[in-house]
């Protein structure tokens, strides 16, 4: 009987070992090929992920997908778990999580004690909003281009305290990051104690320049806070140079992780600043875990962001870099005879990346959206705001040049109709 309880506790670590061969057979995949440039490579990878037939997914600037193989080793972890639940949830996976935890600062290239692993970028925002002890007229500088997940946190936990919002207005079409800089400079006063901004906003895909803003902004001794929902998995994104005080993801974006993990990134130096929006056993640890000790909690789809790290790094961080502005370069090249097709996007590099906003003249962004979906099977984001009536393309790796050119093909045919 003893041998049958040894032998029947043996399986999830078995578990635990199978959920690698999915993923480990994509990389073995992709690694055949000698030209990892090739559009052959590409189109591997493209395969690697799956949709309902017919859906050409170029959403994923609202919700990522999870390649095939990272499904596979979530799906063990969930198995893993409930077949023995105490034993996971609470100190089997302990090893685990903290090697998540680690894959996760290389990609950011910081300390595993800088990283937290929470839900989303609604409760990293949440948790810089709710935990800074600001006073009445002290103010924090928030864009106009600033998501509702963002705004509203700093609404409710400082500004019904008396402070105040600055929303400056971006400018839809900057040529240079120094117009962006130059706007933010204006707006910082002797009351300042936040810059709160997107890496990359999700309205028209402007990339914003963080590495300039924190340097100014420490200068007059400015924390800044960036909403990296839409940065994090698409470009390389190095906190260390970027300088900013906190960075928080959502991983289920351009990370490619399940839905529902996130991550939040705190200098060392500004954790004492920081507390936790759930409170448990452990709340005193000196350590950035004390933000992420929900008790119970989701650890397969933690865990799962460590398989599409490890598979986001069979790819390569600078190839997925480079291959996102090769698919942006496609595009606009294949777009630009078209008088009809008008770019809502910052066109330079260092302003715009895969995320890119078109309007087509003459159409409302609804109906252009709805006849992209039901005659051409894209699916994409109408964008209103700002006077833009203009959809929004996301350039996700799973995305093919057959697949652009199905897009422009789709966008041109609808234009001259």
């Amino acid at each position: 009987m003893g041998l049958g309880v040894a032998g029947t506790l043996a399986l999830p670590a078995q578990s635990w070992s199978n959920s690698k061969a999915p993923l480990q057979s994509a990389i073995n995949e992709l690694h055949q090929f000698p030209d990892k440039n090739s559009e052959n490579y590409w189109e591997t990878v493209a395969k690697q992920f799956q949709f309902v037939e017919g859906v050409k997914y170029f959403n994923n600037a609202s919700l990522g997908a999870c390649p095939y193989p990272i499904r596979k080793a979530t799906n063990t972890f969930r198995d893993t778990l409930d077949d023995f639940p105490s034993k996971y949830m609470w100190g089997g996976w302990d090893e685990e999580k903290e090697a998540t935890r680690k894959k996760v600062a290389s990609v950011f290239s910081v300390s595993e004690e800088e990283i937290a692993l929470i839900h989303n970028t609604t409760e990293g925002m949440n948790l810089i909003a709710q935990s800074l002890r600001l006073e009445p007229g002290d103010e924090v500088i928030l864009s106009d281009h600033e998501h509702a997940s963002a705004v509203v946190p700093w609404t409710v936990w400082q500004a019904s305290k008396g402070i105040k919002l600055i929303r400056p207005t971006l400018p839809i079409l900057p040529k240079t990051k120094e117009e962006i800089l130059a706007i933010f400079k204006a707006a910082i006063t002797p009351r300042t104690k936040v810059i709160s901004l997107c890496h990359i906003v999700n309205t028209n895909g402007m990339m914003l320049p963080i590495k300039e803003i924190s340097k100014m902004a420490h200068e007059n001794g400015v924390l800044v806070a960036v909403d990296g929902a839409q940065g994090a998995g698409m470009v390389k994104t190095d906190l260390r140079e970027m300088d900013c005080d906190f960075y928080t993801v959502s991983a289920h974006k351009w990370l490619f992780a399940p839905k529902g993990i996130g991550i939040f990134y705190a200098k060392k130096e500004q954790q004492e600043l920081l507390k936790p929006l759930i409170v448990a056993r452990g709340y005193k640890d000196p350590s950035i875990r004390r933000l992420e000790n929900y008790n119970t909690r989701n650890l397969p789809e933690l865990l799962g962001l460590g398989a599409a790290i490890d598979y986001r790094n069979g790819i390569g961080e600078d190839r997925i870099h480079k291959r996102t502005y090769e698919l942006k370069d496609y595009f606009l090249k294949s777009i630009e005879s078209s008088d009809l097709i008008v770019t809502k996007t910052p066109s330079s590099n260092d302003l715009s990346a895969g995320i890119q906003v078109v309007e087509i003249k003459g159409k409302d962004v609804q109906a252009v959206k709805e006849e992209l979906f039901n005659d051409f099977g894209i699916d994409s984001r109408p964008m209103s705001k700002f006077g833009l009536n203009a959809v929004r393309l996301s350039f996700a790796i799973f995305i093919t040049k057959k697949d652009i050119d199905h897009l422009v093909t789709a966008l041109k045919t609808i234009a001259e109709t």
